[in-house]
């Protein structure tokens, strides 16, 4: 979260996997945040998706907000809702997580589907063709006391990492499709 160049790394790497995947910008992505806005450090993704809203951007289709979180007790659902409204959605999936002392502020990136609900020993579907996790304590014994005690202030560094790092991705995804990478 403190490197000067953290956007750029961050859209550079989302911009470069999109495009692996075959997804054409003109397509549109949907980004489920996942979280809810009942405690500090799972606030990430409601948080991210109700400042993407916010945004003048057609590219991703936000689902997950403060006003409309996707969490634990409701997840399925809203998988239902994104197929009957998508046809063949690519899907990022975006989380808060626990992690070691060194990893609290780094934002990863990585293939595949996301498994939320880990950190605090919930049973959930994996969930996103890429996810976006972001570290924001530290993990290993009370989860869900280390959550409701995040600073907020991490939390809030992190969302504008990350929603500057999404919207930079849609220039940087654009750039890498006209020179055919």
């Amino acid at each position: 979260m403190e490197d000067p160049l953290a956007v750029a790394k961050f859209s550079w790497d989302l911009a470069r996997r999109i495009n692996r995947d075959g997804v054409s910008c003109r397509e549109q992505i949907v980004l489920l945040c996942i979280g809810t806005d009942r405690s500090t450090g799972d606030c990430l993704g409601p948080l991210i998706g109700t400042k993407l809203n916010s945004c003048q951007q057609e590219y991703f289709k936000i689902y997950g907000t403060l006003d409309q979180p996707a969490h634990a007790s409701n997840l399925n659902e809203k998988l239902e809702e994104i197929k009957r409204e998508h046809e063949n959605p690519y899907i990022i999936a975006l989380d808060a997580c626990l992690g070691s002392m060194d990893n609290v502020g780094c934002v990863n990136i990585g293939d595949g589907a996301l498994q939320p609900g880990s950190g605090v020993n919930k049973s959930l579907p994996p969930v996103g063709d890429l996810h976006i996790t972001g570290v924001v304590n530290v993990g290993g014994y009370l989860e869900y006391m280390v959550l409701q005690n995040t600073r907020l202030n991490i939390v809030m560094k992190m969302a504008d990492l990350i929603v500057e790092g999404l919207l930079r991705t849609v220039s940087q995804y654009s750039q890498l499709e006209t020179r055919g990478f």
